[in-house]
């Protein structure tokens, strides 16, 4: 079943909605997912005749005046991105008590694809496009602060799109968060409430690193990292560095943000040294700017 646990994490109280059910023009075709706080369905768009993702929290948390802020700062945000790797908000609004954000359906996420083989050369795609997608976000001062594979969801023509922005905040100036994420992809300061777009590129970098080693190295890292011969296999000398880079436990030492390290990628000229890559990234002066 699609793993759509970057749209709800934990148990759910409130009953589920019953297949065929109506919420607007949406026809709820079956559950997805659930959690403590949202469960996601695939739904009939009746009028566009398409298909669709729903994401409805649970209703204790609507009915909450500040849950309710989050959730209206969640939508703000995705209403503010608009990229081919960065899953689109396509519909927000309630239906009765129930609140209700729309979603292109897409297949599996990238943690589902992780348990079978991948071809080297869709892998190293797969990061181009979720680099890109991060530094367009960076680009637009949102932090996502929760970039794992369980949020990187498949869609056709060897498309990968970033999602949940859950626990995303405008980065404006310094100041302290909870620290919230997830363990194993959280960086290290980030968990001490003060993320930056630091923290965001070390949890990318270690999905790459994931993705390209088939492991994922736990902090605090010793050396040698498990699966860095694999991670190496086929990939440029500063293909390799650049991930290395992202992963550094030291901010300072990491990318500034995604942008910089978007524009150290673009400068290599083969990623893959054996085998060509379709790749669907694309350097442009809107994004580029010096490392």
């Amino acid at each position: 079943m699609t793993n759509y646990k970057l749209f709800a994490t934990g148990q759910t109280e409130s009953p589920s909605l019953r297949v065929g059910s109506r919420l607007g023009k949406y026809r709820i075709m079956k559950r997805l997912g659930e959690g403590g706080f949202a469960t996601v369905y695939a739904a009939n768009d009746t009028i566009e005749g398409r298909q669709v993702a729903l994401k409805i929290p649970e209703e204790r948390f609507t009915s909450n005046n500040q849950c309710l802020d989050s959730l209206l700062r969640e939508v703000r945000i995705l209403a503010k991105l608009d990229h081919p790797s960065i899953v689109q908000l396509k519909d927000a609004q309630f239906y009765g008590d129930r609140f209700v954000m729309v979603f292109p359906l897409g297949g599996e996420s990238l943690l589902d694809r992780l348990t079978r083989r991948m071809a080297r050369a869709s892998a190293v795609d797969y990061a181009l496009q979720m680099i890109d997608a991060v530094a367009y976000a960076h680009q637009h001062k949102i932090l996502h602060r929760d970039i794992k594979p369980e949020n990187l969801i498949l869609f056709p023509d060897q498309t990968i799109r970033l999602g949940d922005f859950g626990l995303a905040r405008v980065q404006v100036g310094r100041h302290e968060m909870s620290g919230s994420g997830t363990l194993g992809y959280m960086a290290p300061e980030q968990a001490m409430g003060h993320p930056s777009y630091r923290s965001d590129v070390f949890s990318l970098g270690l999905v790459l690193y994931r993705l390209l080693a088939g492991e994922l190295p736990e902090y605090p890292f010793e050396s040698p990292l498990p699966g860095y011969n694999r991670l190496r296999r086929g990939l440029a000398a500063d293909f390799v560095a650049a991930i290395r880079k992202a992963v550094d436990p030291a901010p300072n030492k990491r990318f500034r943000d995604a942008v910089a390290m978007k524009n150290a990628i673009a400068s290599i000229r083969t990623p893959l040294i054996c085998g060509s890559i379709p790749s669907k990234l694309r350097v442009t002066s809107s994004t580029r700017r010096a490392a």
